[in-house]
C-alpha cells in the first residue's frame, strides 16, 4: 500500500463523476458502441484519450457526435468541464486535470514513445480521488495499466473491455493482468453498469452505508474473520478508516446498502473475499517514486555506504511492503550506479517482502509494461532493462541482487543486521498500536547508524530515542543506539497453530534464499584460494557445504541417514573434532590439531585438522569451516601394527585429553556466565530501586502536568483567537493591496525582499522563493532608476522620496519610497510603491495639445467615418460662423455645396485609407449661406488597435 498523492482536503472535486476513456487501435468502434448505449442525461463528463497522429487533424469528435446527443468538444487549454458532455483530446497533446479544469501539455517527443492514457489517469486520480472512473477499451500495448493502479488506489472505479469483443486485446489484457479491474465486459454493456454504480456511489448516495456506525462496528470483526479464514492474514490492527473505505467501495460495486448484507455476500461468495483482500492490498507504486527522495538517498547515504563497505562485508537492505518490486529494483539500480561511479564491486543482498504473493511473483519476474518509461529515464532503461515485445525486463545483474519472498510484517520475524530498511507508505495503513510496536522492530533490525526510509506522509511518532531525523521532507532517519539490545516481542493476536507452521515455512524459504548468493560467494573464495578439502557446518554440526574430496575423513553413518559431521567422522576423528567444534564455537577463533590418526578402510592416515569460524556472509553467520590436511603424501599408508591393548590405551588417552579440554572450557564458560548473571542481578536490583523512585516522581509530575495542561488549554484558546484575527487581518491587507493595483514591495533593514504584491512582478522578476534575497540582485524594467541606491538613501535620511520613473516599454510610474516603521516606531526597512500614471500623463499631454488646437486661428475639424463632426475649434467657429454646439450636431456634407458632394465623398474615402493630402482646394458653405473657397489638409486618426476611426482636417480660407 502507498500513500495517496493528494490529501483529500486539498482536492476540489466536481459535483459530477468524471470518466476517462482510453483506447488505441480499434478504439473508434469501441467509442461508437459505448456512446450509442450511453444516455445523454447520465450526469457524467467523458474525456476521450486515444493515440493520435500528431500531424493529422482528428475527426474523432465529429464521428462520436453522430452517436450521441451530448455535445462533443475538442479539449482546449483551461477548459472547464460540464456534466453530460464529451471531451476529446487533440493531436500532439497530453491532457491533465487540475481542480476540475482540463489543461493541455505539449508532448515531450511527438513521434516518440508517449503514454497519454497513463498520464491522464494519474492526473485524474490525483485530482478527483474516488470521483474518478477509468475505462480501457481496445488497443495494442499496455498504456493505461499504470494509470488504473492510481485510480484504484484512490478508491475510483476501473472498467475494461473484455478481450473477446476487443478488436485489439493488448491494452485490455494488460489491464486485466493487474488484478485490479472491477468490471470486465463488452462495451455495449458498460453504460448500464456505469450508471448503476455512479447513482449508488456518487450521484444519489443512500447514506445508509456509513451512517449506522454501530452496525459497521459489529460487522467488521466478522469480515476480519472471513479474511483470516480464507487468506491467513489478520487485518484487525489495520487502520479502521482505510478498511471501511475499501469495504464501502466494494459495496458500491455490488450496489449493496447494508453492511450486514455484505457480510452475507462474503460468506456465500469466496471469490469476493479474495477481491476484497486484493483491494486492501492495493500497491500504488512506481520506479523512483518521489525522485528527489531517491536522489537524496543515493547521494547522501548509499554512495557513502558503498565507499565504507569492505570487500569482505555485505550490504544488506530490506524493502518491506515491496508490492510488485519497483521500489526494490530502484534501490538496486542506485546501488549499482554508486558502485560503478566508485569502480568498486561490493556484495549486495536486498530482501524484498510483501504480504501479497501475486505481487511477489510479478516482482520476481522483473517484467514491467512499456509505460514505466514515464518513470525511468532513457539512460537507465538502456543500461538496466531489456525490451521484450510489449514489456521491459530488469537485467539479470540487477535481479541477482534481490531476494523476493512473501512475508507478513505483523507476525513473521524480521531481517537483521541491515544497512538500510525501506518501508515506504505502509505504516499509514496500520493502526497507531501496530505502528508503535513495529518501529522498535525496525530499530532492532538495523545496524548501528543504519538508515530507515519511510514515505513522505509517515513519521516515527514518539520514537525519537530510536531514530534521528536525517531528512525531514523525505523521511530519512538514522538508527540511534539504546540501552536495550533485545528485540521487542510483538503482542499480536494469537494465530492458529497452522498459521505458525506456515509462517515458519515461509521464513525457512527466505533463509534458504538468503544462503544461495552467500554460498556462491564462499565457493568462489574456496576455488580461488586453493583450500584443501573442507566442510562447512551450521550451529547444529550439520554439513551444509563441502569442498574437495572428503571421503577419507567422513563416511555415511550406519542406520538412519544423517548429515551431522560428528556422526559421519571416521574412527579416530570424532573426539578431536567434537572438542575442536566446541572450542571454536565458544571462543570464535581458529584452532588446529596436528597428527590425528584416522582409520581409513583397513589402513590409516595422519591428518592435520583446522576449525575456524566462517565470516558473516549474509545468512552464513555462525557457521564453521572444517579443513582436512593430510600429513602423509601416500594414500592409505600402513601404520605399524600395535597390540590391541596398546591401541586401546592410546585411544583412551586421547579421549581423556580431549575430555579434559572440553571440561575445562565448560568450566570457564560457566564461571563467565555466573559472573555475568551476578552482575546483571546487581544491576537489576539497582534499576528496580531507581524505577520505584522514578514512579513516585512521575506521580507528582502527573498532578503538576494536569494543572499545567488546564492552563495551557486556556492560553491556547486565546492564542488561537489571536491567530484567527491576524489571519483575517492578513487576508484583508492582501486583498486591499491587490485591489489598489499599485505595485508594492517591502524591504527589510538590510534591503532584502520581505513581501510584495503581484503587481510588482511585472516590473521586478520576483517569486515566493525570492523572499529574503537582496533587492540589488534583481534586474528591473526601469530606465535610469536604481531602486537599491534610492532605498539606501531613504534609510540614511529617513525622508520620503517621490519621483516619476519610466519603464523600458515607456510606461510611467509615480514612485513613493518611505521608511518602514513598526508599531513601536522602529525603522525596520523601506516600503516602495509604484503607481501607473501612464494614462494620466497621456491625458495631460492630450489636454495640452487640445488647448493649443482650440486656440488655433486655423479651423480644426474632426469627423468620424460617417462624416459626423466630433470636434470643432474656435478657428472653425470664426471661419464658418457655427458655434461648437451647433457644429457637433452637423454632418460635414451639410457644409458642402451639393455639386461638391461626390468630390467630398471620394476625398473622405481616400482619407480613410490612410493617405494624407498636402493640400486641397474645395468649397464650404458658411452659416449665413455664403460659399467660400478654402484650402485644407487631412490626416487619418487611429485608435489603440491602429484602426482608422476618423479624419482631422485643418482648413484655411483661400
Amino acid at each position: 500500500m502507498t500513500k495517496k498523492d493528494v490529501p483529500q482536503s486539498a482536492r476540489i472535486k466536481t459535483k459530477f463523476p468524471i470518466v476517462g476513456i482510453g483506447a488505441s487501435a480499434g478504439g473508434l468502434e469501441a467509442f461508437e458502441s459505448f456512446f450509442t448505449s450511453m444516455p445523454s442525461n447520465s450526469g457524467m463528463a467523458f474525456i476521450l484519450i486515444s493515440h493520435l497522429d500528431p500531424t493529422h487533424v482528428s475527426i474523432l469528435p465529429e464521428l462520436i457526435q453522430k452517436k450521441t446527443e451530448m455535445t462533443v468538444t475538442v479539449i482546449t487549454d483551461g477548459l472547464k468541464m460540464k456534466p453530460n458532455s464529451v471531451y476529446a483530446i487533440p493531436p500532439n497533446k497530453d491532457v491533465a486535470i487540475l481542480n476540475g479544469v482540463l489543461h493541455l501539455m505539449d508532448l515531450p517527443q511527438p513521434r516518440g514513445f508517449n503514454l497519454p492514457i497513463d498520464n491522464f489517469f494519474k492526473s485524474l486520480a490525483q485530482d478527483q480521488g474516488a470521483n474518478a472512473i477509468c475505462i480501457i477499451l481496445s488497443g495494442t500495448g499496455s498504456d493505461g495499466s499504470l494509470g488504473l493502479k492510481q485510480i484504484k488506489g484512490q478508491l475510483g472505479l476501473v472498467m475494461v473491455q473484455d478481450e473477446e469483443s476487443a478488436k485489439y486485446a493488448g491494452m485490455p489484457r494488460s489491464a486485466i493482468a493487474t488484478g485490479l479491474v472491477d468490471y470486465v465486459m463488452p462495451v455495449d454493456k458498460m453504460p448500464e453498469q456505469l450508471i448503476k454504480y455512479t447513482r449508488h456511489a456518487l450521484v444519489e448516495p443512500t447514506g445508509r452505508i456509513c451512517n449506522n456506525k454501530d452496525q459497521f462496528q459489529k460487522a467488521l470483526p466478522k469480515i476480519f474473520i472471513l479474511l483470516r479464514a480464507h487468506t491467513k492474514h489478520d487485518f484487525s490492527l489495520y487502520k479502521k478508516t482505510t478498511i471501511i473505505r475499501r469495504i464501502e467501495r466494494r459495496m458500491h460495486v455490488h450496489q449493496i446498502d447494508n453492511v450486514q448484507d455484505y457480510v452475507t455476500y462474503l460468506q456465500t461468495r469466496k471469490r469476493e473475499v479474495y477481491v476484497l483482500f486484493k483491494d486492501l492490498l492495493i500497491g500504488v507504486t512506481s520506479f523512483f517514486r518521489d525522485p528527489e527522495a531517491f536522489d537524496i538517498l543515493k547521494n547522501n547515504f548509499l554512495f557513502h555506504l558503498i565507499a565504507d563497505t569492505s570487500e569482505d562485508d555485505m550490504v544488506r537492505i530490506w524493502v518491506a511492503g515491496c508490492s510488485t518490486g519497483e521500489e526494490a529494483y530502484s534501490i538496486a539500480i542506485l546501488l549499482q550506479e554508486c558502485m560503478e561511479k566508485q569502480y568498486r564491486q561490493v556484495d549486495v543482498q536486498i530482501f524484498a517482502t510483501d504480504i501479497d504473493e501475486e505481487a511477489i511473483n510479478i516482482a520476481r519476474s522483473g517484467l514491467y509494461p512499456l509505460s514505466i518509461s514515464a518513470d525511468v529515464n532513457p539512460e537507465r532503461l538502456k543500461r538496466f532493462f531489456t525490451r521484450e515485445e510489449n514489456h521491459f525486463r530488469v537485467k539479470k545483474t540487477i535481479r541477482e541482487m534481490l531476494v523476493f519472498a512473501p512475508q507478513n510484517l505483523i507476525k513473521d520475524p524480521p531481517f537483521t543486521k541491515l544497512d538500510v530498511l525501506s518501508c515506504r507508505n505502509l505504516l499509514i495503513y496500520l493502526g497507531p498500536e501496530l505502528q508503535k510496536k513495529l518501529l522498535p522492530v525496525f530499530h532492532y533490525s538495523l545496524k548501528p547508524h543504519g538508515i530507515l526510509f519511510l514515505g513522505s506522509s509517515e513519521s516515527i511518532g514518539q520514537n525519537t530515542t530510536l531514530f534521528k531525523i536525517q531528512d525531514k521532507k523525505w523521511r530519512l532517519f538514522k538508527r540511534q543506539s539504546t540501552l536495550s539490545i533485545t528485540r521487542p516481542i510483538l503482542d499480536f493476536p494469537v494465530l492458529p497453530p497452522h498459521e505458525h507452521t506456515a509462517a515458519a515455512q515461509t521464513i525457512e524459504t527466505v533463509r534458504k534464499a538468503e544462503n544461495i548468493n552467500s554460498f556462491m560467494l564462499v565457493e568462489t573464495i574456496l576455488k580461488q584460494s586453493g583450500t584443501p578439502p573442507c566442510a562447512i557446518i551450521d550451529e547444529k554440526s550439520n554439513i551444509v557445504y563441502t569442498h574437495g574430496r572428503t571421503g577419507k575423513y567422513l563416511e555415511p553413518s550406519i542406520g538412519k541417514t544423517s548429515i551431522n559431521i560428528l556422526e559421519m567422522a571416521r574412527p579416530g576423528l570424532k573426539p578431536v573434532l567434537s572438542a575442536a567444534i566446541r572450542k571454536v564455537s565458544a571462543l570464535k577463533q581458529e584452532f588446529s590439531y596436528n597428527g590425528i590418526d584416522i582409520q581409513d578402510n583397513g589402513g590409516g592416515i595422519k591428518v592435520n585438522l583446522t576449525v575456524k569460524p566462517v565470516l558473516a556472509y549474509g545468512a552464513v553467520s555462525g557457521m564453521l569451516m572444517i579443513i582436512f590436511n593430510d600429513t602423509t603424501p601416500v594414500k592409505n599408508q600402513i601404520i605399524p601394527k600395535k597390540s590391541k591393548q596398546t591401541e586401546n590405551v592410546t585411544q583412551l588417552k586421547q579421549e581423556l585429553q580431549f575430555t579434559k579440554e572440553n571440561l575445562q572450557t565448560t568450566i570457564e564458560e560457566l564461571e563467565t556466565a555466573n559472573e555475568a548473571l551476578k552482575s546483571t542481578n546487581e544491576e537489576l536490583q539497582s534499576t528496580n530501586e531507581e524505577l520505584q523512585s522514578t514512579n513516585e516522581e512521575l506521580e507528582t509530575s502527573k498532578e503538576e502536568l494536569q494543572s499545567l495542561n488546564e492552563e495551557s488549554a486556556t492560553v491556547n484558546a486565546e492564542l488561537q483567537s489571536r491567530i484567527d484575527e491576524l489571519s483575517d487581518a492578513n487576508d484583508d491587507m492582501k486583498n486591499l493591496l491587490d485591489s489598489t493595483e499599485i505595485g508594492t514591495i517591502f524591504l527589510d533593514i538590510d534591503l532584502n525582499v520581505r513581501r510584495f504584491t503581484n503587481r510588482i512582478t511585472r516590473l521586478i522578476p520576483l517569486s515566493s522563493a525570492d523572499i529574503g534575497r537582496p533587492i540589488k540582485h534583481f534586474a528591473t524594467e526601469f530606465k535610469d532608476f536604481n531602486i537599491f541606491e534610492h532605498a539606501q538613501q531613504v534609510l540614511k535620511d529617513l525622508i520620503t522620496q517621490e519621483l516619476e520613473v519610466a519603464s523600458r516599454n515607456n510606461t510611467f510610474f509615480r514612485t513613493r519610497m518611505m521608511p518602514y516603521r513598526t508599531m513601536h516606531n522602529v525603522i525596520d526597512g523601506v516600503v516602495i510603491t509604484f503607481e501607473d500614471i501612464t494614462e494620466f500623463k497621456q491625458f495631460r499631454l492630450t489636454t495640452q495639445r487640445l488647448a493649443v488646437i482650440m486656440d488655433s486661428k486655423d479651423a480644426v475639424i474632426i469627423q468620424d467615418n460617417d462624416g459626423t463632426i466630433t470636434f470643432w475649434n474656435k478657428g472653425a467657429q470664426k471661419l464658418y460662423g457655427y458655434t461648437e454646439q451647433e457644429a457637433l450636431k452637423m454632418n460635414i456634407l451639410d457644409m458642402m455645396p451639393r455639386e461638391n458632394h461626390q468630390e467630398s465623398l471620394a476625398f473622405m474615402e481616400n482619407a480613410f485609407t490612410g493617405n494624407l493630402f498636402q493640400s486641397l482646394e474645395t468649397q464650404r458653405k458658411t452659416k449665413d449661406g455664403k460659399t467660400i473657397t478654402i484650402w485644407l489638409m487631412a490626416a487619418a486618426l487611429r485608435d489603440e488597435k491602429d484602426a482608422i476611426n476618423g479624419i482631422v482636417t485643418i482648413e484655411r480660407r483661400n
